[in-house]
């Protein structure tokens, strides 16, 4: 009698099978079932596969696609009983969770067990499936079963692999304190003790207990200096425990380090715009592997957001090179031997030599070579980054004067969508800014937000335009409904608490602004500037200039120059003040508030 919750789990009206199909499911568990022999001598062995089992696998094969589930499972899990055959387990375990039978599940996968005790993949699928019914009660005997049956080789990997076992649990805190107690006695044996440090630290980081986590990647990485798994998960700490960085920088010093973690290393540093570490990272990474393409492309495009424009068309002109059809398989041989599989992976040279061509036609434009330009958009085949390479275009129109014609060509793009139409005025509205037509930028903007009244995003550029207008109360406003839509948008704080303070006005309130979006994203070099200008008009000099020199540190901006140099200048130390502005004005002479410092504060370039 089929199991009353596999029956209720029927599909209605499934069609029937053809006999065809359900005879080439079975041939194929056939094929699996053969061994053959070595090439040499040539041997023929006979299948397992009997009539009568043939046929018994032939009805439940017809079962399962006529909509039967409860019988297909009983038919097959007596013939993978009959037959011990691993196969056949795992096909009525598949059976059972496509129903979600999770008790038939569990039940086919410890009859597998039983029938072969020295099956790895019959305990792997138990552990998984208990960690999905939550019964990590019963969790604990398989995963000690699966650590004892490893050999010595083997069982670090395993070890390494037990924290995912259990990431399906409904409880993330008793699943920790499993994976601790089931692995205390491998933290006492030097040849696994690292690999039992790691995951546990990543058992209690899913549990939310970072604290922990650190602690164990910190023990791991001092047993251990060139082990990678303590950089990788002191990698995943970043976000939350910035504490976790020396790992990392540790691990990054060593001559061997490998070129994938470097990657990873620099994609963090880059998500919190941290970008002149983020380049030595890269640089350190092209040195050492210097047929490996995608760290080029990120190279490049920092390059280019840090101004160093001959630096980063280098470095995109070195990525073509690399990728074109002819280099690719070389590239793709020295990411392997390289061990950055991961990384190169989900890059994918198509897109990426998109982006590099529009890269190189931006800087192109920053230069005024306006033919450069067109000549890398024109190398641009891809319909969904149109919008992208129109506006491009736009741009170079807006700059030569022709704002009209420019306005006119994004009004042209297709799409009647209001996605498409969003697209089309956000896009008019950043060319409009880039030439400093605020009024006509800002009205475009209020199009968008007809379309999306409550969209924080153009929320945001809205009140920054209104900035730009002296509509001061109106950004303010702006900023404040941000805020109360996306609590977390750090950089809504940010604009309000730095808005204030460079007017001077309500600086404790503007602290507290900047510090909370310091909170909500540790590190970036802009709030960083923010709340060391903050602490500058407050009159806390001392305190003001570490933070600064922090910021520019890590994000060599202008702007943030500007405020470290006159930070400086107060100080009394004019030439170090001089050197920074300097530095700035090499990288973008026209910088708003780097030009408004030196003008204000009587300074000749």
């Amino acid at each position: 009698m089929p199991c009353r919750s596999l029956v209720a789990a029927r599909r209605r009206g499934a069609r029937p099978l053809a006999a065809a199909l359900a005879f080439a499911a079975v041939s194929a568990w056939a094929q699996g079932a053969v061994a053959t022999s070595p090439p040499a001598p040539p041997e023929v062995r006979n299948s397992a596969l009997d009539a009568p089992l043939f046929y018994q696998l032939l009805i439940g094969e017809i079962e399962a696609r006529q909509g039967q589930p409860g019988a297909a499972y009983q038919v097959i899990l007596d013939a993978a009983r009959r037959s011990r055959d691993e196969l056949l387990f795992r096909r009525a375990v598949e059976i059972a969770l496509q129903a979600r039978a999770g008790e038939e599940a569990l039940t086919a996968t410890r009859a597998w067990r039983t029938a072969l005790p020295r099956s790895q993949e019959a305990l792997r699928t138990e552990l998984q499936i208990l960690s999905a019914m939550n019964r990590l009660d019963q969790a604990a005997e398989p995963l000690r079963a699966l650590l004892a049956a490893a050999t010595p080789a083997e069982r670090s990997g395993i070890i390494a692999a037990v924290p995912g076992f259990l990431q399906r649990a409904a409880d993330p805190a008793r699943g920790a304190r499993l994976v601790e107690e089931v692995l205390a006695p491998y933290l006492e044996t030097p040849a696994t003790r690292v690999a039992a440090q790691i995951a546990i630290g990543r058992a209690r980081l899913t549990a939310g207990d970072g604290t922990r986590a650190l602690e164990l990647a910190r023990q791991a990485h001092a047993a251990d200096p060139a082990a990678q798994a303590p950089v990788l998960l002191a990698l995943e700490l970043l976000p939350s425990r910035p504490e976790a960085e020396p790992i990392v920088t540790d691990y990054a010093a060593r001559p061997d380090a490998e070129p994938a973690l470097l990657l990873l290393y620099a994609r963090a540093l880059t998500s919190t715009q941290r970008y002149a570490e983020a380049l030595r990272q890269l640089e350190t990474v092209t040195r050492r592997k210097p047929d490996l393409a995608p760290p080029y492309l990120t190279l490049g495009a920092l390059h280019l957001e840090l101004r160093h424009a001959a630096q980063g068309e280098a470095a995109l002109r070195r990525y073509l090179e690399l990728t074109e059809p002819a280099a690719a398989p070389a590239s793709a041989a020295s990411a392997a031997a390289s061990g950055g599989g991961e990384d190169d992976r989900s890059h994918a040279p198509a897109q990426g030599r998109v982006q590099a061509w529009l890269m190189l036609a931006a800087s192109a434009e920053q230069r005024g070579d306006y033919a450069a330009a067109e000549r890398w958009l024109a190398r641009v085949d891809a319909p969904e980054r149109a919008l992208e390479v129109q506006t491009r275009r736009a741009s170079m129109l807006a700059r030569q004067g022709r704002v009209d014609d420019a306005r006119r060509l994004l009004q042209a793009m297709p799409g009647s969508e209001p996605k498409d139409l969003r697209a089309r005025l956000d896009a008019e509205a950043s060319m409009l800014r880039g030439v400093k037509r605020w009024k006509e930028a800002y009205e475009v903007m209020g199009q968008a937000l007809k379309l999306q009244p409550d969209d924080p995003e153009l929320l945001y550029e809205q009140s920054m335009l209104a900035e730009k207008l002296g509509r001061i109360d109106e950004m303010e406003r702006l900023l404040r409904r941000v805020i109360e839509l996306k609590p977390d948008n750090a950089h809504a704080y940010n604009a309000l608490g730095y808005s204030l303070a460079d007017r001077g006005q309500r600086l404790p309130e503007a602290r507290d602004l900047i510090a909370r979006a310091l909170e909500l994203a540790p590190g970036d070099p802009f709030i960083t500037d923010s709340l060391g200008w903050v602490e500058f008009r407050l009159g806390n000099r001392a305190r003001a200039l570490e933070l600064l020199q922090r910021a520019y540190a890590s994000r060599p901006d202008a702007e943030i120059a500007a405020h470290l140099g006159e930070v400086l200048w107060a100080d009394g130390r004019q030439d170090e003040a001089r050197r920074v502005w300097a530095e700035a004005r090499s990288r973008d002479a026209d910088n708003e508030v780097l030009v408004e410092t030196l003008k204000r504060l009587k300074v000749r370039p």
